[in-house]
């Protein structure tokens, strides 16, 4: 497939030059066998929409629900393109294609999501497997806190109850954790995380959450399937 690589954020600049950049990461995570094309949509440049088959949108540190040109920019970039368009979404991507498509995205009360997670799965889709539980790298304070028409849910926690979403109308996936994120890069982001200046303990079990086997490979895989599919 052609994938357009659509790069909201970057490593914070405390980590410059030792990490890929997003797009990158979420490249690697998909797999040879594709035709990649990224693009910075923080700096305005946007795919032509018909050169490719599907989209990835990426992590940022952006809201999905502020008033950023970009981010504008994207929702609408998203609700035009055609609905045989596959679409991932990863963390703010997957924030981004609920908020396009009809959903509700908000600061969650619960505060921030660090370190590894598990979601459950409630749902199989044809491309997962046997896995009842997967656990991921994650780093937001936003969720999608309303599902857009169309969208079920495959995984998620108590903390993230809209974990992975799949749409009926569209082939579109998304993940509301960082499976692109690999242990080094995860621990790196979570130790010195903004998040410490407030709850120091947080962040300290976040990073010794990141020491657990992680299932970043095993959702590589469902990916590979929804993109053959």
């Amino acid at each position: 497939m052609r994938l357009a690589l659509l790069e909201t954020g970057h490593p914070p600049k405390r980590l410059h030059g030792r990490f890929p950049s997003y797009g990158a990461m979420a490249a690697a995570l998909i797999g040879d066998g594709h035709a990649f094309a990224r693009f910075d949509v923080t700096a305005g440049h946007w795919p032509d929409a018909k050169a490719f088959d599907g989209c990835v949108i990426t992590g940022s540190p952006a809201s999905v629900y502020d008033a950023t040109p970009w981010v504008i920019d994207l929702l609408a970039f998203l609700r035009g393109l055609d609905r045989s368009t596959t679409l991932i979404g990863l963390c703010f991507g997957h924030q981004a294609l609920a908020q396009a498509f009809g959903g509700q995205v908000a600061r969650s009360e619960r505060g921030w999501g660090l370190g590894l997670h598990a979601y459950d799965v409630v749902e199989r889709a044809p491309f997962m497997d046997e896995a009842d539980t997967i656990a991921i790298p994650v780093s937001h304070q936003d969720q999608v806190v309303a599902l857009p028409p169309g969208a079920r849910v495959l995984a998620g926690s108590a903390f993230t109850p809209f974990g992975v979403l799949a749409y009926d109308d569209r082939p579109a996936l998304s993940f509301q954790c960082h499976p692109e994120f690999r242990p080094d890069y995860a621990r790196a982001l979570t130790d010195g995380h903004r998040a410490g200046a407030e709850d120091p303990a947080l962040v300290q079990a976040a990073l010794a959450s990141l020491d657990g086997p992680a299932d970043n490979d095993r959702v590589a895989g469902w990916i590979r399937r929804f993109l053959r599919e």
